[in-house]
Order: structure tokens, then C-alpha cells, then sequence
């Protein structure tokens, strides 16, 4: 061979080559460098440090999700330092002689001692066994495991081979080495062996989704602030994808208003719609681009529903290989599919330019095949796409599901659904749907017109829909009727509706619970306000034990907040508590907004706790009960009833007599008699406590008129006489009080004072202790404060005159009794001390206890964890020897802790 040249150039010696001849591409084995706006997340490279200490770790999402930066990031922020090897897979790599060349240099390259003796690959399509039981040998003795990442993985998609033999290699190598793949697909691996073993950890697609609080820091890393709720949409919208909101981002950059540019940026005309059509949509088969756009109408997609809309069989077999590829599809289970938000939003935009037209028509096949599945508010978005309204309503009130638009889950939904239906739908269901919706938002006219169009339209009673219509109409009457608070229209329509249920079959009414719910609340609630309680708690009661789902959880914290009012009107405080705990804890529970959580336990909250004289509890709960105003005259009522006992309690009794005067009769709604009663009692308490004995007496004789009035009101006009020092008049009242009617003892209390008043009044004074001793024995055990503190000077004089009174009651208080209170000694039903004291941060945690507020209302509010107020609720509930939240209050009132 001649020799080049004296001074003439020579080829460098050529580098390590793959079996073909081909050189082997540096690049791959090149970790890559995060962006500097690259968002660390910790709590992923946590899982990452703890994987690598077992033999295998997954990483797996779709293109986008942000797998190979997050384990580049670790091995670059120092991830195992100095025993990480990394290689990305290409195409080439199915063939097992090119893979291992490709190895074998990545872990010379990052420490592999002494390689010369483990050989290469002669050929591309094969590796001598030899050859990895050396490698694996060699692995084996290594006192410090390497970590080989293979990233791209899913590149391998033919070669069982590698993968066989890289099980191989990794089960004999021992603890000399770890696998990190990186992969849109799961490898084919045995990996049910491993998750059997407890010897893979999996990062996925959900686990690399952002959640809105790394949104944030990512939208703060790119210059950009968005407000609380457009941090949670643009990450609802996106699903999280990494790359999405990166894209997002970068787009909303140039923008003046970025909020407003994310919110209506139009995903499916951009560099979003480029990546996922380039990466996603055309790499598919024709058959697979068909179904994907097809399908992209629909929240969720079931084989069945895939076929209704393409026309061909083999649906199931499509969706189950998008899923393993990661490509956007994810399984949701049962059979069912969902395509990625933001991947369904872009192929939505495709299938208008590919398919023009074909839309309505997709829309109109997936209605029919969901109804006829039984899947009917899944059903109605898509009738209503295509414009089908009278056979959607139709099919709405047929199911019977009237009863889906004004409670549950479902009600909102379906109302914006609703409200997007033209004029010229006809038909009576049509005219249901409107009066429903009509009569939700308590807009009776409207309401009630479309009602009566409907009725007059009804179709004879052979007519197949017949009894549906019928019921759906009964229902919508009790609802109107309550409305106006007509309980005589309320039974009447409650009739009709149990003679339209017997018509139905039994299984549609018991896939729509809410039904007898919604009658049995109404008519309990139109009952109640026209003061016939028995009846009303009869029908609560049954309405409340209808169901315990969540379709049914509004009404069922809404009939207990009910019954809590009427024990509280038949002046038994303490079981009103414990329904309205109950209410307030059901909605809780159901995680019902504060909107549509029932005002009325929290008023009986409030008017338990002034009976108690805890008027700061008294004021949260009635803060509580706002929100509900608005929807509710109840509640309207009744805040300012509790708002003037409030003004009256802290000497402002003009300003009391002011709030209640306002509250006058109602054009639209029928009086509430126990209503009217109780306006006049805080009428008649304000005009007392300012020495107008006449005035009170006036509304009193008023709200009595000719009839034998409540014993409150007796009692009331009775103590307005004796201020005025009417004696005769006060016996006479006291004399009309009505014996052995069962009330409860904050009724009796008010009674015994006041005949105890009368005595005193005549100077029996014998009498008088007595009487009050008896009243005291009766509100001990309720805590019932305010009735005593209500009864004047003449209560104070009695107890200076007979010191033991005082002594022995003086958990009244001193503003009574002129004692300061001490604690009731052990014994005699009374309850222990706590052995132990509270904390300062206990005693903060039982105040809001008692105001029953939530875990995580009280962590919020103290600014702790929750976790931190669990610890706190422990140690409460074992200094106080209970075990439940209500015990815990009920205890720390006994001990004079609140």
C-alpha cells in the first residue's frame, strides 16, 4: 500500500461502528439540556430517586406529556450522579445487533470497567447469548448499581427479541443494574411480574399532567400572570399536557390581554393543532384518522357507540391499541374511552374541513344509539346538536326525568342545555321543560304559563306518554304551590301525582328517585309555611329517607333543615340541633355550594344558639344562611327575625323594631300564620324593651285577634300587661294557656316565667320561686339562657332575695344572677372537668367546632394544614372523653368551654 503524501492529509481513525458498517450517532448518547424555563417538579423526581433504587421504572405518557425532560432535568440536577448511562432508541434499534452495539457504548461511555472481554454484535439481526450472560456477569459484580436510561423506547414496537433479551440481561445482572425506560407505550417487558414483586415504579400519563399551582409557576416562569379561575381553566382545557400549555403560553405571549387571548384562542388553528395532527392523527392508519374524528363529538366513547358512528366493526380493536400508544386515548373503564380535551377540541376543527356537514349527522347517531342504551342525559346534548328538541324533550319527560332540572347533579347541566332550545319547539314536553326551568330560577308567571299551556295540550290517557306527562306536570304544580305557599294546592297536585305514579312501570320510577324526593320536600315545605306541622314533618321525614345519593342530597339536607325548624317551633332546641347539625353535615358531605345549601338549619343554628345567648355563634350561622337568601323567603324572613332578637340582645331595640317592621305580607305568596306570629312577638319585644307597653300590647291583641293564640304569644301579651301593671289582664292571658299540648321546654320555660312574673307581680312570692325553679330545671339541660335574661328587673330582685337561687344556678351568668359563674362541681348528672387543659390553638379549633365548620373550613381559616387540625380534633376529642365532633361541643358547653 503507498504511503500518503510527506505533509498530506490522513483520515482520522474511524470511531466505534454498528454491525451494518454505519457509525454510531453520538447525539444519542447525549443527555438532553433542560429550557431555561423548565419547570422542576419535585415531587416527580422524588419518585424517580426512590425508583431507580429497584431494577425497573417506567415512564410512560403521550408525546408532549414532559417524560424525557423530567428525567433529564434529574440527571442533570445531579440524579445519581456518576452511574447514569443514557441512550435514545431510534427505529434501527428492532434489530437486536444494532440495539446492544448501541448499549454496549452507552455504558462504556458512562463506566462500564474493562468492556474489551464482553465483545460486540458481529450482525445487525442477532447477538450472541454469550455475549449478554458476559454483560449481565459483569453488571453483577459492580458494587454500584448503573442506572441505563432508554428513552423513546416505543421505537421498539416489533422486536420481542429485545426485549427478551433485556429482561435477560436485567434479572441476572442482580442489583449491578437499573432500568429507566422512557416510552409512549409500555414496553414489552414481563411487567406483571414485576408490579407483582413490588419491583417497578410507574410514572404516568395522569401522574405528568400539571396540576393548576405548576401551571402558575410555569405561566410566572414565562413572564405571565393569570387570575386563580384562568389558571384552572387553561389547565382543565389542556388537561395538564406539558407541551399544550407550553404552546398556549408561547401564543398568549404577544398578546395585550393574555386571560383573554387563552380563553378564546382557538386550539385547533395553531401550533397545538400542527403537533398533535403531525404526531398523533397522521402517523394512524386511514381507518384509525376515520374513528378519531368521528369520536371526537363525544365525551366518552364506548365500541358500540364508535361503530353507530363509522359503520364498521372493528372499533374496539382501534381504541385498544390508541390506548397502549399513548395516543391520547385513555381508558376510563367499563368498555368506555375519552379522548384527550384538547386533542378532541382540534379533531372537532379537522372534522368540520375534512367532513363539512357531516357533524349534525354524527350528533344524531349518537343520540339515538345513547337513548335506546338508556343513557338519556348523556343522549340529549347530542339531539340537541343536531337540533332535535321535540323528540329530545320528549324522550326528557317519557324516562320521567323532569325531576333532573331542578335537583341533583345533573341540574345545571341540563338547565344551560335547556335554555339554548328555540321558540318553535312545540309540543307539551317542550312546554315542561320551559315551566321547569321557569320555575327553578322562581319565576312563577313565566312558570305557571307554560305549565298551563302544557296541561291544555296533554294527549288522552291511552296515549303512550301519557302518565309521564301527567306526573311531570303534578310535580311542577306542588312546586308552584309551594312557591306561593299554598298547601291546599300542594295536596291537591301531590293526588294527582301518586294516581300518574301508579300508572308508570315501576323500573322508570326507580331510576328517578328524585321524584317522590322532590314531591314529598314540596309539599312538606308548603305545609310547613302554612303552620300545619304534622303533616309537614311526615312528609320531610319520608322525603328525607327516600334516598341517600348524591341526585338527592340538596333535598335531603333541605327536609332535615325543615325538621329542625319544626322541632324548634314546638320549642325542643336541642333536637332542632341535631337535625339542623345534620343538614349542614349532609351538605357538606355532598359538597353542596354554598348557594344551594339550605338557609334554614343555619337560621335554626343561629336561633338555638340566642336561646343559648351565644350570640357570636348565633351571628356566623346566620352568615352562613345568606347565601340561600335569595332563593328562599323563608330564609329572607327569617334572617331578619334572628338579625332584630340579635339588635335587641345588644340594647338596640328602635333599630331592632326597624329591621322586623319591614317585613310586610307578599302579593304573590299566601301568609305563613307561625310567620306572622313571630314578626309580632320581635315586634312586641322591641316596643317592650322601650317601655311602650301599649304598643306591644297592641300587636299582640292583633296577631291573637279572635282566636286562642300560641302559648308564646299568650306568654308575650301577658308580661306586655304585667309592664304595664294590668295584673287582671296578664291572669286572664295567662289563664287562655292551653295544658298538656306537649310543647317543649323552650315553650315551658317561657310559660312557668311567666306565671312566675304574674306571682310576683301579687306578691306571692313563695309562688314565684317555685315557679322559677321549675323553669330552671327545665332549661338546664337545653342551656336555654335567653328566656331568663328576657324577663326583666323582676327576676334579679327575686334571686337577691333568696341567695340559694342564685347559688345554685348561676351557670345563667352574672348579668342575671350578680354572681360570676364557677364551674358545676362533679356529680349529680353534671359532667367532670377536663383533667387536661386545652390549648390555646384547641381551644381556637373547638370554637369553630361549634360553629360547624368543616376540616378543611377550619384549616383554612387558622391558616394550618388539615392534617395539622386533625391532630388537633384527636387531642380534643380525648381531653373532652368523646369520639364525635357534636359530642365534642355538646361537652365544651357543659363545661362552660364556649
Amino acid at each position: 500500500m503507498p504511503l500518503p503524501p510527506s505533509g498530506g492529509h490522513r483520515d482520522p481513525p474511524p470511531g466505534p461502528l454498528a454491525p451494518n458498517g454505519d457509525p454510531l450517532l453520538a447525539a444519542r448518547f447525549t443527555v438532553p439540556t433542560p429550557p431555561r424555563a423548565y419547570l422542576r417538579r419535585p415531587r416527580l423526581t422524588e419518585r424517580l430517586e426512590r425508583g431507580v433504587e429497584g431494577p425497573l421504572t417506567l415512564v410512560n405518557g403521550p408525546a408532549g406529556a414532559g417524560k424525557t425532560l423530567l428525567v433529564a432535568d434529574w440527571i442533570t440536577a445531579g440524579g445519581a450522579p456518576g452511574r447514569t448511562a443514557w441512550l435514545t432508541v431510534a427505529a434501527d434499534d428492532n434489530a437486536p445487533g444494532v440495539f446492544w452495539t448501541y448499549a454496549l457504548e452507552c455504558l462504556r461511555r458512562h463506566g462500564l470497567e474493562a468492556p474489551e472481554d464482553i465483545g460486540s454484535p458481529a450482525r445487525p439481526g442477532e447477538v450472541d447469548q454469550s455475549l449478554l450472560t458476559r454483560l449481565a456477569a459483569r453488571l453483577s459484580r459492580r458494587t454500584q448499581p448503573l442506572i441505563l436510561v432508554l428513552d423513546e423506547f416505543d421505537r421498539i414496537v416489533t422486536s420481542t427479541e429485545v426485549a427478551e433479551q433485556l429482561q435477560f440481561v436485567l434479572r441476572h445482572a442482580g442489583g449491578g443494574l437499573r432500568l429507566l425506560i422512557v416510552s409512549r407505550t409500555e414496553p414489552l417487558l414481563p411487567l406483571h411480574r414485576y408490579r407483582a414483586a413490588g419491583e417497578v415504579t410507574d410514572i404516568r400519563g395522569a401522574d405528568l399532567a400539571l396540576g393548576p399551582e405548576e401551571t402558575a409557576e410555569l405561566l410566572d416562569r414565562h413572564g405571565m400572570r393569570l387570575s386563580e379561575a384562568g389558571t384552572r381553566a387553561l389547565t382543565e382545557r389542556t388537561g395538564g399536557w406539558a407541551a399544550g400549555l407550553r404552546l398556549c403560553i408561547l401564543a398568549a405571549q404577544g398578546a395585550q390581554d393574555p386571560e383573554t387571548f387563552l380563553k378564546d384562542f382557538e386550539a385547533g388553528r395553531s401550533t397545538l393543532a400542527d403537533f398533535l395532527l403531525a404526531e398523533v392523527l397522521d402517523t394512524q392508519p386511514a381507518e384509525t384518522q376515520d374513528l378519531l374524528l368521528r369520536t371526537s363529538i363525544l365525551e366518552q366513547i364506548h365500541p358500540g357507540l364508535a361503530a353507530a358512528l363509522t359503520g364498521r366493526d372493528d372499533a374496539e380493536r382501534i381504541l385498544a391499541v390508541l390506548q397502549r400508544a399513548n395516543a391520547f386515548v385513555e381508558s376510563i373503564g367499563g368498555a368506555w374511552y375519552r379522548l384527550h380535551p384538547l386533542f378532541a377540541e382540534i379533531l372537532r376543527v379537522h372534522l368540520r374541513v375534512r367532513h363539512p356537514g357531516l357533524e349534525p349527522e354524527l350528533h344524531r347517531r349518537a343520540g339515538r344509539w345513547l337513548s335506546e342504551a338508556g343513557l338519556l342525559t348523556e343522549a340529549l346534548p347530542h339531539a340537541a346538536a343536531a337540533g332535535d328538541w321535540e323528540p329530545a324533550t320528549t324522550r326528557f319527560i317519557a324516562e320521567p326525568a323532569i325531576g333532573r332540572l331542578l335537583t341533583g347533579l345533573d341540574a345545571e347541566r341540563l338547565d344551560a342545555l335547556f335554555s339554548r332550545m328555540p321558540p318553535n319547539a312545540r309540543g307539551p314536553a317542550a312546554d315542561l321543560v320551559r315551566a321547569a326551568r321557569a320555575l327553578a330560577s322562581h319565576d312563577l308567571d313565566r312558570g305557571l304559563g307554560h305549565l298551563y299551556r302544557a296541561e291544555r295540550h296533554l294527549p288522552g290517557d291511552d296515549a303512550p306518554d301519557s302518565a309521564a306527562l301527567r306526573l311531570s306536570c303534578a310535580l311542577l304544580r306542588v312546586l308552584a304551590a309551594r312557591t306561593t305557599g299554598s298547601a291546599d294546592l300542594a295536596e291537591a297536585a301531590a293526588r294527582d301525582a301518586e294516581t300518574a305514579r301508579r300508572a308508570l312501570p315501576a323500573d322508570r320510577l326507580a331510576r328517578h328517585p328524585e321524584l317522590s324526593a322532590l314531591l314529598l320536600s314540596d309539599l312538606g315545605s308548603a305545609q310547613l309555611w302554612a303552620g300545619r306541622l304534622e303533616a309537614a314533618r311526615s312528609a320531610l321525614s319520608a322525603a328525607a329517607q327516600v334516598d341517600d345519593g348524591p341526585q338527592t342530597a340538596h333535598l335531603r339536607q333541605e327536609c332535615l333543615g325543615g325538621l329542625a325548624l319544626i322541632d324548634f317551633l314546638h320549642g325542643r332546641p336541642g333536637r332542632a340541633e341535631t337535625h339542623a347539625g345534620e343538614a349542614v353535615a349532609e351538605a357538606e358531605r355532598a359538597g353542596l355550594p354554598p348557594a344551594a345549601r339550605a338557609g334554614v338549619a343555619r337560621l335554626v343554628l343561629a336561633a338555638v344558639a340566642i336561646e343559648r345567648d351565644d350570640l357570636a355563634v348565633a351571628r356566623t350561622h346566620l352568615d352562613h344562611a345568606v347565601a340561600a337568601a335569595l332563593r328562599e323567603p323563608l330564609v329572607t324572613a327569617g334572617l331578619a327575625l334572628l338579625r332584630s332578637r340579635l339588635l335587641l340582645a345588644r340594647g338596640k331595640a328602635r333599630a331592632a323594631l326597624r329591621l322586623v317592621a319591614a317585613l310586610g305580607p307578599s302579593a304573590t305568596v299566601e301568609p305563613s300564620p307561625w310567620l306572622q306570629e313571630r314578626v309580632a312577638l320581635a315586634m312586641a319585644a322591641a316596643h317592650l324593651a322601650e317601655g311602650r307597653t301599649e304598643a306591644a300590647s297592641r300587636v299582640l291583641e292583633e296577631a291573637l285577634g279572635e282566636r286562642v293564640g300560641g302559648a308564646e304569644t299568650l306568654v308575650a301579651a301577658a308580661r306586655a300587661h304585667l309592664a304595664a301593671g294590668d295584673d287582671e289582664a296578664a291572669q286572664a292571658l295567662l289563664a287562655r294557656l292551653p295544658v298538656g299540648r306537649g310543647e317543649g321546654p323552650g315553650i315551658t320555660v317561657r310559660v312557668l316565667l311567666a306565671r312566675a312574673q304574674a306571682a310576683d307581680a301579687r306578691g306571692d312570692d313563695a309562688e314565684a320561686h317555685r315557679l322559677v325553679v321549675r323553669a330552671l330545671a327545665v332549661a338546664r339541660p337545653e342551656r336555654l339562657r335567653r328566656p331568663f335574661l328576657e324577663c326583666g328587673t323582676w327576676l334579679r330582685r327575686l334571686a337577691r332575695r333568696r341567695s340559694a337561687l342564685a347559688q345554685s344556678h348561676d351557670w345563667l351568668g352574672a348579668g342575671l344572677t350578680g354572681h360570676a359563674p364557677v364551674r358545676d362541681a362533679p356529680g349529680d348528672g353534671v359532667p367532670a372537668p377536663v383533667t387536661e387543659s386545652l390549648s390555646e390553638r384547641e381551644h381556637e379549633v373547638l370554637e369553630r367546632l361549634a360553629q360547624l365548620m368543616s376540616t378543611e373550613e377550619i384549616a383554612a381559616d387558622l391558616y394550618l394544614s388539615v392534617n395539622t387540625v386533625k391532630t388537633h380534633l384527636k387531642s380534643l376529642y380525648r381531653k373532652l372523653a368523646v369520639t364525635r365532633r357534636s359530642e365534642a361541643v355538646r361537652r365544651a358547653r357543659e363545661l362552660h368551654l364556649l
